[in-house]
């Protein structure tokens, strides 16, 4: 059943066993830790306590993911990721550029066509290229950043902060079946800490944002 393939991507797992990767297993709690955090800190913004939910689920999906390693809990992986992008482009859209909310869920699937153009174009960036998918993202954020620089600086920087965070960690995780015979351990790792110290931050950016209009 196409469902539960097993899936064998990472250096650190040597078998199909539930734990063949304790490491890129156990550090998902770097994403249920920045989601608790960044629970206390976002009180009365409520699109920041539901992108706090969601990166919680992050952290569960990437964990099933990686004890698992099957097809479905691939999905269960990369659905949260999605859905946190999309609900922090619309939380942009709405409170930072000042869309009501039906101008802000169109700008928002606008999204789709613009990954769909670009992913086959970063399939070629050397590195990176391994990850694709994901470079849409710094990418937009840093087209954000530039474009609400003169009105919104402090924003703006964080934006460019997150991205540069984000490309550190793409880079881990892109370099990891790599350099497997250097550190049989992999990098994979180093993509879920830094990826939750940079999902956490750009909830941090926006709180901060609401809380200073």
């Amino acid at each position: 059943m196409e469902l539960l393939r097993q899936i064998d991507g990472y250096c650190e797992r040597v078998g199909p066993h539930y734990w063949a990767e304790p490491v890129n297993a156990v550090t998902n709690a770097a994403f249920v830790l920045a989601a608790l955090w960044m629970w206390r800190r976002s009180a009365g913004v409520p699109l920041a306590r539901a992108l706090c939910g969601v990166l919680a689920l992050i952290g569960l999906g990437s964990y099933l993911f990686h004890t698992h390693a099957q097809v479905w809990s691939a999905i269960v992986d990369v659905v949260p990721i999605a859905a946190f992008i999309l609900l922090y482009i619309f939380a942009i859209n709405r409170d930072v550029w000042g869309m009501r909310t039906g101008w802000a869920l169109g700008a928002t699937a606008l999204f789709f066509p613009y990954a769909a153009a670009t992913v086959p174009l970063f399939q070629y960036v050397p590195v990176l290229g391994v990850s694709a998918s994901y470079l849409p993202v710094p990418t937009l954020i840093l087209i954000y950043a530039a474009l609400l620089y003169r009105r919104h600086p402090d924003l703006a920087r964080g934006f460019a902060i997150g991205a540069a965070i984000l490309l550190v960690s793409l880079t881990a995780r892109s370099v990891d079946e790599m350099l497997c015979a250097q550190i049989p351990l992999g990098t994979h790792f180093l993509w879920h800490i830094l990826n939750g110290v940079m999902l956490g931050w750009m909830i941090e950016v926006y709180v901060r944002h609401m809380r200073s209009q």
